[in-house]
């Protein structure tokens, strides 16, 4: 691949049965342009951590994907609550999940820590009460 290709999803808020959506589709691309296996599993994983993020937490959002021959940058944005306390959010375990979410499978607390495990780089902008926009990186 030699150009730069670029992928836009909206996640919608509260919405289970489509979560996942996304990061199914960005995992598909990357598969049908032959990027290493072990860089399309990292993105997967990563991608759909912030996706279900976008969903439990967030009421939804933005996913933006830039595919180029050196990296996939991932940035997901949101106009929900933002997150309170970035440092304990990155704990893994930690969780602001309601039971109604934990019930469903969700909300462990991995999502975050996930995110950073799975990525070259990760980077948190948050403002309370305005959004959040987190920034991804694999190198290929």
């Amino acid at each position: 691949m030699s150009m730069t290709m670029k992928l836009h999803y909206d996640v919608s808020g509260d919405d289970f049965t489509r979560a996942g959506e996304a990061s199914g589709k960005v995992k598909a691309k990357l598969r049908q342009l032959g990027i290493d296996p072990t860089a399309v599993r990292r993105v997967a994983i990563a991608l759909y951590e912030g996706e279900i993020n976008l969903v439990i937490h967030a009421g939804g959002g933005e996913i933006d994907v830039e595919i180029s021959p050196e990296e996939i940058t991932m940035v997901l944005t949101d106009q929900g609550p933002g997150i309170a306390d970035v440092e304990k959010a990155m704990t893994e375990g930690f969780s602001t999940a309601s039971e109604n979410i934990r019930s469903l499978g969700f909300g462990a607390g991995m999502g975050l820590p996930n995110m950073k495990k799975y990525t070259d780089q990760m980077k948190i902008d948050t403002k309370l009460g305005e959004g959040t926009t987190i920034y991804m990186t694999v190198k290929l």
